[in-house]
């Protein structure tokens, strides 16, 4: 391309050398320059308007540093600010025996690379650049409660560069994290749960955490886009950063707190609500009659779907709580109290019965009759006794009848003390009847009450 020749070939526009010379020569000049930017600006701005020639220039100016190897500073001593910002997606599963808890997250980390800087006035405006993610240098910001397998995490393939120099870089997780959970209001129980961001290889003076949106904007967003809960719901997601200091150096650590309420329906429907009927039903057991022989029946009965309702709590809450769970304190207590109440009824029952044999013991003995054989036998053995001066005529025996008079006098007499030893031992069933049932009743008001104020605070 060689303009000044093009320039000079036409002949015609020449004044003569008598005329006007300068401004000719001026003339031609304008016009040489003015087809020199015409024909040279669009090769230039066809090379740098693309980002081949963007990442050309970045390539030239980073060529002596290693980008995706060292912390991209210009001066060791400058500390890179890590602004990495969380949201969830949706809470999938809370493991209470194994106590870990499994989301879907997004985490977005922002820092400078102070070499990936340029002029948008110099590529048509490009202020924006994705490059391939292992072009680069990544902070290593793990998660402190992390169990998740690696095979869960998914990160972008490229990054996005800024003219200023800022990267941001992306990445999903299915991240399944430890927390101690507090089940001791279970199933109202909130649960408060830390997911700790920290570098396992860079100190505080080289990488310093923090966050880009506020907690008001993280839990804005979180809500809006979070697709699945289960049966948790989010109450609020906080943050806080804070410096570490350990014997070796200081860490910068991210803390993000995250708050979850548990939907209670489900517990409330399928444990609850059958415990409470069936201790319901254990106090109208009372009003049964003895003299069916269904009461202990139809306790033990009952008795026997409590303890299935323990198998299924069993399988439900860890074995390493410290503090029971009001919820077993609640199943173990109507457990206790049904079977004290079944006790109560093997002694009412055994009260009755012993009442009757030894009514029918003692019918037993009086029917036998003892010591009247020998009184039976008196009138015939006796001999008519005659003393001197006596008539010879014997005294007038006693009778078939009054013999019989005796007999049936001494039966009463025997049946009245066994009907008295009869009532004493029913009457002494029916008092403790009546007094377990008083005492029953109220203890079982006052637990209920109990259960169901610790509950509501743990609500309100």
């Amino acid at each position: 391309m060689r303009t000044p020749t093009a320039v000079r070939t036409p002949t015609a526009m020449r004044t003569p050398t008598t005329m006007r010379t300068p401004t000719v020569s001026t003339f031609s000049t304008v016009v040489a320059v003015l087809l020199l930017l015409l024909l040279g600006v669009p090769g230039a701005q066809t090379w740098n308007c693309s980002y081949a020639g963007l990442m050309d220039h970045l390539t030239s100016v980073t060529s002596n540093s290693s980008l995706d190897v060292v912390r991209p500073v210009k001066d060791w001593r400058t500390t890179t600010l890590v602004w990495l910002d969380l949201l969830l997606y949706g809470i999938l599963e809370v493991d209470e025996k194994s106590q870990t808890i499994t989301n879907h997250i997004w985490r977005q980390m922002v820092w400078e690379n102070e070499f990936l800087t340029w002029k948008p006035s110099d590529f048509c405006g490009i202020e924006e650049l994705t490059v391939p993610r292992s072009k680069l240098w990544i902070p290593d910001i793990e998660i402190q409660e992390d169990v998740s397998d690696t095979s869960s995490i998914q990160d972008g393939t490229h990054v996005s560069v800024h003219h200023n120099g800022l990267v941001f870089a992306g990445r999903r997780q299915r991240l399944t994290f430890t927390c101690q959970l507090v089940l001791k209001m279970f199933p109202f129980d909130t649960q408060d749960c830390s997911i700790t961001f920290m570098s396992h290889t860079s100190n505080a003076e080289a990488v310093l955490l923090g966050t880009i949106f506020n907690d008001t904007t993280l839990n804005r967003l979180s809500e809006r886009i979070m697709i699945t809960q289960g049966e948790w719901k989010l109450i609020n997601l906080t943050t806080a950063d804070r410096i570490r200091t350990d014997d070796s150096a200081n860490i910068s650590i991210l803390e993000y707190k995250v708050k979850f309420e548990r939907k209670p329906m489900l517990y409330v429907i399928n444990f609850i609500v059958p415990l409470f009927y069936l201790l319901v039903l254990d106090l109208t057991s009372f009003f049964i009659s003895e003299a069916r022989g269904e009461k202990m029946s139809f306790k033990v009965t009952v008795l026997l779907s409590i303890s299935v309702l323990l198998l299924l709590l069993q399988d439900m809450l860890p074995s390493t709580e410290d503090n029971l769970p009001m919820i077993a304190i609640y199943c173990v207590s109507i457990f206790a109290l049904v079977g004290i109440s079944v006790l109560e009824a093997m002694l009412v029952a055994f009260l009755v019965d012993l009442d009757s044999y030894c009514a029918a013991q003692r019918t037993r003995k009086t029917l036998d009759v003892p010591g009247d054989a020998d009184y039976l036998k008196e009138p015939v053995e006796e001999k008519v006794r005659v003393t001197p001066g006596s008539s010879n005529v014997p005294l007038t025996p006693r009778g078939d009848g009054a013999v019989l008079q005796l007999i049936l006098d001494e039966v009463k007499a025997a049946r009245c003390d066994s009907r008295k030893e009869q009532r004493k031992f029913k009457r002494w069933a029916e008092v403790i009847d009546h007094v377990f049932f008083v005492v029953y009743f109220l203890t079982v008001v006052v637990f209920l009450l109990f259960m169901y104020t610790g509950w509501m605070r743990n609500l309100n």
